[in-house]
C-alpha cells in the first residue's frame, strides 16, 4: 500500500472515530500526524509542525475570546432581546428576525454553534408560545447562523479565506460571502414558505410590552383572558395569540433571560465590536490581532467579565481546526495532496470530480465537523482547480456552501443544539424531521451549488 494511500485511510479513520466516539478530530488528527508524519512520510518535529496556522490560531483565539465577553457581561443579550422588540408583536416576523440575529452574530465573529446556542433557546420558546413550527425556526437559526457565516471577519470566513491565500488560489472574500448569504436566505425563504409562513403572516400581531414580549391579557382559544407562565405553550390555532408574561423592561439580568439593558461594560463591548468591523474592513487589519488588543482592553477595564470569558473561549474549535490543518499540512509535505488531486483529476471530467467534492463534503459535513471537511477538501482539490478548467472561486464557494448547510442535521453540533433547546415537544418526531430535512438538503444542495457556482467558472 503507497503511502499516500495509507495517510487518506488514516484520515478517514479519523473521522470516523470523532463521528462515532465523540472524540474532538483535531486532537486525533495531531495524534495521526504525529503517526504518519514519523512513521510513514520519515518527517521530524519541524516538518510536521510546518502545517501549524499560527495565523488561524490567533485568529480563533482573538475573536472567540472577545465574543466570549461578550457573552459574559451579557451584551449578546442585549442584542437578542433590542432585536425581538423590533417585531413588535408581529409574529410572522419573529423566525426573521432570529434568522438576521444569528446572522449577524456570526457575521461579526462568533462561532457558528455559539450563535446557536444563543438564539436557539429564545427562538423555540418563541416557536411554543406563538404555534410556530419548532422545524422552521430551528431551521431558521441555523441557517441564519450559516448565513452570516463566511462575512471576511467571521471565524469560518477566515478559516476559509486563510487556507484558499496558503494554497495560492485565487480568492474573493466578498463572493465567498455573498455565495453562502444568498443560498442560506434563498433555503430560508423556501423553508418559511412550505413550514406555515402563510398562516403566520395571516395572524397578524399580538400585544407586546416595551420590552418586545407579549402582554399577559392575551385571549386563549376559549376568548377569557390567561395571565401566567403556564399558558398560551403553542396549542393555539391560527389567529389565536398564545399569551407570554409582560417582563420589567427595567430589571437587568445580566445574561439571565428576561429584560436587558444597557450597562457601561455592554456599551464599551458594542463599540469594540464596531471597532473590530471597522479595523479589519476599513484598515485591513489582522482580524486576530485585533480582537486580541479589544478583549485586553475589555478585561482590563472589567476584569470579572474577562475571568468567566477565558473559559468560554471556543477551545475545542481551536484544537480542531489547528490539529485538522497540521495533518493537512503533513499530507502536503508528503505529495499525498497533489496524489489525490491528480487521482480526482484523473476521472477526466473536471465538473464530475468537482461535484463529487461536493457531496463528500456535505456527506461527511452532515455527521462531523464542517470546517473540518473544508480544511481537508480544499488542499485535495488544488491539483485540479490548477488545471483551469475549474473555477477556484466558485469551486471553493460551491465547498464551503455544501459542507455547511448540512449544519441542520440533527448529527451536528447546531442541529444538536437546537433539538436540545425545544421544549414542549416531541423530541423524537423532531429528530426524525430534522433528519429527514438533513437529508433532503443532502442531496439537493451539493448538486445545486455546483450547478450554480462550480458550471459557470467563477474564478
Amino acid at each position: 500500500m503507497s503511502p499516500e494511500l495509507v495517510s487518506i485511510l488514516v484520515l478517514v479513520v479519523v473521522f470516523v472515530i470523532a463521528t462515532t466516539r465523540s472524540v474532538n478530530m483535531g486532537a486525533l488528527a495531531f495524534a495521526a500526524a504525529f503517526g504518519v508524519g514519523t512513521l510513514v512520510a520519515d518527517l521530524d518535529a519541524d516538518g510536521i509542525f510546518a502545517g501549524f496556522p499560527g495565523d488561524l490560531f490567533v485568529v480563533l483565539v482573538g475573536v472567540t475570546y472577545l465574543f466570549a465577553i461578550a457573552r459574559a457581561n451579557g451584551t449578546t443579550d442585549w442584542l437578542v432581546h433590542a432585536a425581538v422588540r423590533l417585531v413588535r408583536g408581529r409574529v410572522a416576523l419573529i423566525p426573521w428576525v432570529m434568522f438576521a440575529l444569528t446572522g449577524a452574530l456570526t457575521a461579526i465573529g462568533a462561532v457558528s454553534p455559539a450563535a446557536v446556542a444563543i438564539v436557539a433557546p429564545i427562538a423555540l420558546s418563541f416557536a411554543t408560545r406563538y404555534a410556530i413550527s419548532p422545524l422552521l425556526m430551528g431551521t431558521m437559526v441555523v441557517h441564519g447562523a450559516q448565513a452570516g457565516g463566511f462575512s471576511p471577519i467571521s471565524i469560518y470566513g477566515s478559516i476559509v479565506n486563510g487556507i484558499v491565500e496558503r494554497e495560492g488560489l485565487p480568492g474573493s472574500e466578498v463572493g465567498l460571502f455573498l455565495a453562502s448569504l444568498i443560498a442560506n436566505l434563498l433555503i430560508a425563504s423556501v423553508l418559511f414558505a412550505v413550514l406555515g409562513g402563510r398562516k403566520l403572516w395571516a395572524r397578524g400581531s399580538v400585544p407586546v410590552d416595551g420590552d418586545g414580549a407579549a402582554e399577559a391579557t392575551g385571549t386563549g382559544a376559549g376568548g377569557a383572558a390567561e395571565k401566567g407562565p403556564g399558558k398560551g405553550t403553542g396549542t393555539g390555532t391560527a389567529g389565536t395569540a398564545p399569551t407570554a408574561v409582560a417582563v420589567r423592561p427595567d430589571r437587568d439580568t445580566d445574561g439571565t433571560g428576561g429584560a436587558t439593558r444597557l450597562t457601561p461594560a455592554r456599551i464599551a463591548t458594542l463599540v469594540a465590536l464596531v471597532a473590530l468591523v471597522v479595523a479589519v474592513l476599513g484598515f485591513d487589519l489582522d482580524a486576530g490581532l485585533t480582537a486580541v488588543s479589544l478583549a485586553v482592553v475589555l478585561s482590563t477595564a472589567w476584569p470579572d467579565d474577562s475571568r468567566r470569558a477565558v473559559g468560554e473561549i471556543a477551545w475545542s474549535t481551536v484544537l480542531l481546526i489547528c490539529g485538522v490543518l497540521t495533518y493537512v499540512g503533513v499530507l502536503e509535505e508528503m505529495g499525498t495532496i497533489t496524489w489525490a488531486g491528480e487521482g480526482v483529476g484523473g476521472i477526466g471530467v473536471p465538473l464530475l470530480a468537482a461535484v463529487l467534492l461536493c457531496y463528500i463534503g456535505a456527506i461527511v459535513s452532515a455527521f462531523a465537523s464542517s470546517v473540518g471537511i473544508m480544511g481537508a477538501l480544499i488542499p485535495l482539490a488544488v491539483p485540479f482547480l490548477a488545471q483551469g478548467e475549474i473555477g477556484a472561486v466558485g469551486m471553493v464557494a460551491a465547498l464551503a456552501v455544501s459542507a455547511t448547510v448540512v449544519d441542520v442535521s440533527p448529527f451536528s453540533t447546531n442541529g444538536a443544539l437546537v433539538l436540545a433547546a425545544a421544549p414542549d415537544v416531541d423530541r423524537d418526531r423532531f429528530f426524525r424531521q430534522l433528519m429527514v430535512y438533513g437529508g433532503i438538503v443532502v442531496a439537493a444542495v451539493p448538486a445545486l451549488a455546483w450547478l450554480v457556482l462550480v458550471v459557470p467558472g467563477f474564478g
